[in-house]
């Protein structure tokens, strides 16, 4: 099959579906990865076809920490710039799916993805990385972690999904007016049934031991079949990262990945001179922002713009992070304590549910982060529990396979589509 996929976001977003371009390549599938330009470098390294999207990501990351935790102004900051790159991010997506068979499109894509796959004819799956669309009492929506369980939390996911659907899709008309070729005619929800279509699959790309499936989810349109992530990314150390990791104890990590933050000099300051109290060696990676704001390291720390986390993480002792779905599953993988401080959105979800899990100490939101309270979550992350903990769910993920049984639900999804189509077929010839 030609599978089209539709993503955008960080690299956290990015990569899960890189993993699974590869492997559905593997499987004899041909798949395109349209995503945002500054990753064609990185689809190219993995000889992954690849399509770019206008805009840039960034963007939507600085109006996301600016947002914080209110969930109304993170969708309202997230919508403008959306609707000012919508004409060319739905045109690259369209040339993008030319020619394919299958379209898997991610958050981002959830009506526009579908909607394409309606018009064209062919099967869709909507894949998230972080639970969305899925209504239990469980836990609580993304957005709103801090909802306790119960009713409140099943609401929270129906309040979501309103706000989606119409905060996302308010700009339709004027695009489908002003550019009748590139939008989608109507726009359609993919978790919906109809009597001309099968429901579209929804794939949770995470791990059943960070988030076990509620009784509520219908195995058959809902899955959480593991993380997805590259296992050979083939990385050859700078020397001075190899020379640093072999000059004493395994380092703290400290990742911030995409967030691009106003007060980032008052974080890095924070996060030095608590690694330095509390007697440990670190290494500050400094991602997008890759702004270094002290003149001056001590020996203990070693900064630098980035570094694979699948190839990191399982040689540092521990890991400090802002809660991210791809930076929670690196850390979780690797078996060490993960000290979460959350900045925005679904970061504070993945806080809790390290915390829940016993593989981290209590998220310390950023507003709250100060040197004593990282210097008591690194004491704490040294607390035998917390190690023995996190290496039984690092242990755990390691053992599952979350592309291989992607790839089986995106064949079984063909074959479901396929065979109604051809019922379908019959049905009206009869008639």
């Amino acid at each position: 099959m030609r599978v089209t996929i539709l993503t955008y976001g960080s690299r956290g977003d990015f990569q899960p579906f890189l993993a699974l371009a590869v492997g559905l390549q593997q499987a004899g599938h041909i798949p395109l990865l349209a995503g945002p330009a500054r990753f064609a470098e990185l689809a190219a390294q993995f000889q992954v076809p690849f399509a770019s999207l206008a805009g840039d990501p960034a963007e939507i990351s600085v109006r996301f920490n600016d947002a914080g935790s209110n969930p109304f102004k993170m969708v309202r900051s997230i919508r403008d710039y959306v609707y000012a790159i919508a004409p060319l991010v739905t045109r690259d997506a369209r040339a993008a799916l030319v020619g394919a068979d299958f379209v898997i499109h991610s958050f981002l894509f959830t009506t526009g993805g579908h909607s394409f796959a309606r018009e064209m004819g062919i099967p869709d799956l909507s894949v998230q990385t972080f639970p969305m669309f899925a209504p239990t009492r469980d836990f609580p929506n993304v957005a709103l972690s801090w909802l306790p369980v119960g009713s409140l939390s099943y609401f929270s996911h129906w309040l979501a999904t309103q706000i989606f659907w119409y905060g996302g899709n308010s700009g339709q008309r004027k695009f489908t007016r002003n550019q009748p070729d590139d939008f989608p005619s109507k726009l359609f929800w993919p978790f919906t049934e109809t009597k001309d279509r099968p429901l579209t699959p929804l794939v949770i790309a995470c791990s059943p031991t960070v988030l076990p499936c509620p009784a509520e989810w219908d195995a058959e349109k809902i899955q959480v079949p593991g993380y997805f992530f590259q296992n050979d990314t083939g990385y050859q150390p700078p020397v001075r990262l190899k020379h640093f990791l072999d000059a004493g104890n395994p380092p703290v990590c400290i990742s911030f990945g995409s967030m691009l933050n106003r007060d980032a000099a008052r974080v890095q300051k924070v996060m030095v001179e608590g690694l330095c109290e509390a007697g440990l060696r670190g290494i500050l990676l400094t991602g997008w922002e890759d702004r270094v704001v002290m003149d001056e390291f001590p020996e203990s720390i070693l900064s630098m713009k980035d570094a694979p986390h699948e190839w990191l993480l399982r040689r540092c002792q521990a890991v400090v992070h802002h809660g991210g779905a791809g930076t929670t599953a690196a850390g979780l993988r690797a078996g060490i304590p993960n000290i979460v401080v959350p900045f925005a959105g679904d970061q504070p979800f993945w806080g809790r549910r390290v915390q829940a899990l016993g593989a981290g100490p209590r998220p310390i939101p950023i507003k709250q982060l100060t040197k004593p309270a990282l210097v008591a979550a690194l004491r704490q992350a040294e607390n035998a529990e917390i190690i023995k903990k996190a290496a039984q769910v690092g242990e755990h993920i390691r053992a599952e396979n979350g592309v291989e049984a992607a790839l089986r639900i995106v064949e079984q999804t063909a074959d479901r589509f396929n065979s109604f189509q051809r019922s379908k077929h019959r049905s009206e010839e009869f008639l």
